[in-house]
């Protein structure tokens, strides 16, 4: 723990430098020029996941905006880091992007990655927030959050509650509520989605998921939607309380987004037209309506902003880790 507390402050250090030099360089001529060939974007997720379908969304229309091929590349593998590696180690020209929703998860979790966290990247934007559904079977008996905490309270360690894996949203999130709520409940990881069908069958308490997941199985009423983890309702299920209505502390929320990052010498011209062109698809009507339907609020940064908000997203991880006592991997 300490040498990756130790990686993480040395990382810091250069991350701050690169940051700031990509916030104060003046626009040039390689960015004016840029993209000159096709851009792949790398995300270290399966197809179909909340960071997947995002970034595919978005992309496609700064593709369109530029005159250039951006071609989605799923690099599942370790959590996510074999594709976060492959960026980091990428010529830095801006052709090799990275999409990922488990970044500050990752530097928090794992003692010793192939890539520096804070200093191997530059954090671009986010494409946008996405709540999760804390979701439960129907016929569990549970009918709002506060019953299956007090459960969880009456019988500390017998709940237990499903996820896509150590380190993923679904592990994070469940951790931050379980831990904001006070009461202990056991992990069993499962791979991409099948949690949701052990929660169906019975076999597994609760998950929480990102809302893509969830929402066809809430309105089929295969699933029931005890809260939601985020600042504020969503349009999509309007009568389901978040965490903090439900009478948990803010800090149950779990903030789940998809940011985008390129390699750490990446011109900054070229970052601050990425920056750029992705916060113009944000704007445009056809995204945004897409990104609503998955409930994913578009959430735009300047390069500055979200450098901060992902090393503060970053030491929230850290010390999530250390207070659910998460194994470091």
């Amino acid at each position: 723990m300490k040498a990756c507390q130790g990686l993480r402050r040395a990382g810091l250090r250069a991350f701050l430098v690169l940051t700031c030099a990509a916030a104060v360089a003046p626009f040039s001529t390689s960015a004016q020029e840029w993209p000159s060939r096709t851009v792949t974007v790398v995300v270290p997720l399966g197809a179909g996941t909340a960071s997947d379908v995002a970034a595919r969304v978005v992309m496609e229309q700064v593709g369109k905006q530029v005159g250039q091929t951006f071609v989605i590349e799923n690099r599942p593998g370790a959590g996510g880091t074999t594709g976060a590696n492959a960026v980091a180690k990428a010529a830095p020209d801006g052709t090799t992007i990275l999409a990922y929703g488990a970044m500050a998860g990752s530097a928090a979790l794992y003692a010793k990655l192939p890539y520096e966290p804070l200093s191997d990247f530059i954090p671009v934007t986010s494409l946008g927030q996405q709540p999760l559904a804390v979701v439960v079977s129907p016929g569990r008996g549970w009918k709002t959050l506060g019953d299956m905490v007090a459960e969880g309270k009456a019988k500390p360690g017998a709940l237990n509650y499903g996820t896509a894996g150590i380190g993923s949203a679904s592990h994070f999130g469940a951790e931050r509520l379980r831990v904001s709520a006070g009461f202990e409940a056991q992990q069993i990881a499962f791979r991409g989605l099948e949690a949701l069908a052990e929660i169906i069958a019975g076999r597994v308490d609760f998950s929480v998921q990102p809302f893509q997941n969830t929402l066809a199985l809430i309105r089929d009423g295969k699933l029931a939607a005890l809260a939601i983890s985020a600042g504020k309702r969503i349009g999509a299920l309007p009568d389901v309380p978040t965490t903090i209505e439900a009478g948990l502390p803010a800090d149950s929320v779990y903030p789940f987004y998809t940011g985008i990052y390129v390699p750490a010498k990446t011109p900054p011209a070229i970052v601050g037209r990425l920056h750029d062109e992705i916060a113009k698809a944000l704007e445009a009507p056809a995204v945004r309506e897409r990104l609503t339907g998955l409930g994913v609020e578009p959430t735009p940064m300047s390069v500055e902003q979200f450098g901060k908000f992902y090393r503060d997203d970053v030491a929230a991880n850290v010390a999530l880790v250390k207070a659910a006592k998460i194994p470091i991997q």
